[in-house]
């Protein structure tokens, strides 16, 4: 197969293999697919700013013109040895994707194709048109996991000639990951935003970045733990704007969960308090957030616990199975359990 994991694209970027005239670049974050693209063009042995050896294409253009993929491809160049056709936003387009599937079977033989798409499902269309190719390539391009993240914020400092303190690096990579190109962007800002300073500080982050990747869904899962139904709601309604954000809140309070069990357990079996239980977990809660894990400590017991996070298996069963059904069923649930915690807490 035509393809390497996501955690080989790196590697296969920095010494791309030869004789491969279809290069497909894919996934849902679109900022590291334009990142990964540009590397490889700069790669490809061809000036990127003379048109004459670079070719920019839109997919939904080639979509309506079958062939014309074939024809550019094969076109002799006039002023120069190799060329690069470079085709954006493919998708789903079929006539595309039959185009791509002739020139992995003929590859053309002084073009380079390099087609950056987004996420597309496996066996299908393009995907697997190129995957099934033995003169192509698919690298696909998800999120950024932490390491990912940690790899920017290091690569943007580095360059800015900037140091960050340990608390506000924490900070910033919890408010980084949803996009690579957004990330690249908030980290260089926030090196800008510092310049001449001795380094960066947590109140540096907090003035300057957003959250990239995912402050709607903390502010989610807090709002649950807390009780607090009406900013639950409102960032709710800004994270569940499809099946796949309203699974995130469930996965991101599922994991929350998880972590208070452990404290919890600790706390009985050592019968110690939640403020020494949270000063010593490991890994260590967030700062900002150890008055909040505090509370719910003291409010749930283990078994009560287990019986949230046996709710929340329920719903994100029930979200898979119904997914037109998603956001009102994670809705639904999740509200209950912040009722709960409301409760707990007097509020009627």
């Amino acid at each position: 197969m035509a393809q390497v994991k996501a955690h080989e694209v790196d590697g296969w970027l920095a010494r791309p293999q030869p004789n491969t005239p279809v290069v497909l670049i894919y996934g849902p974050d679109r900022g590291l697919v334009s990142e990964r693209a540009r590397r490889f063009a700069e790669k490809a042995g061809v000036p990127l700013d003379d048109p004459f050896s670079v070719v920019k294409l839109d997919a939904s253009d080639l979509d309506k013109e079958p062939g014309r993929l074939l024809d550019e491809a094969n076109t002799l160049p006039m002023f120069a040895g190799k060329r690069l056709l470079w085709v954006r936003n493919a998708g789903g387009q079929k006539t595309l994707a039959d185009d791509v599937k002739a020139l992995c079977a003929a590859p053309p033989g002084d073009t380079t194709v390099l087609i950056e798409a987004g996420d597309l499902k496996k066996g299908v269309g393009l995907r697997a048109a190129v995957e099934a190719g033995k003169a192509a390539m698919a690298l696909p391009c998800y999120n950024d996991d932490q390491r990912s993240v940690e790899a920017v914020i290091d690569d943007e400092l580095r360059k800015a000639g900037a140091s960050i303190e340990p608390e506000a690096r924490a900070l910033l990579r919890r408010n980084l990951g949803g996009d690579r190109m957004a990330t690249r962007a908030e980290v260089a800002k926030l090196a800008l935003y510092t310049l001449g300073r001795e380094r960066i500080t947590v109140d540096d982050v907090r003035a300057l970045t957003g959250d990239v990747s995912a402050i709607s869904v903390d502010e989610a899962v807090d709002a649950v733990l807390e009780g607090n139904l009406a900013a639950f709601d409102a960032a709710f309604a800004r994270q569940a704007l499809g099946a796949s954000q309203a699974y995130a809140v469930l996965s991101a309070l599922q994991r929350q969960v998880q972590a208070l069990q452990l404290i919890r357990a600790a706390m009985e079996r050592d019968g110690g308090n939640a403020a020494s239980a949270v000063a010593s977990a490991r890994p260590p809660v967030f700062f900002s957030r150890r008055k909040l894990i505090e509370q719910a400590l003291a409010r749930w017991t283990s078994r009560s616990l287990a019986r949230i996070l046996e709710r929340l298996q329920e719903t994100v069963l029930q979200t898979r199975q119904r997914p037109d059904l998603a956001v009102a069923s994670a809705h639904k649930a999740l509200t209950e359990i912040a009722v709960s915690a409301a409760r707990a807490n007097g509020v009627r």
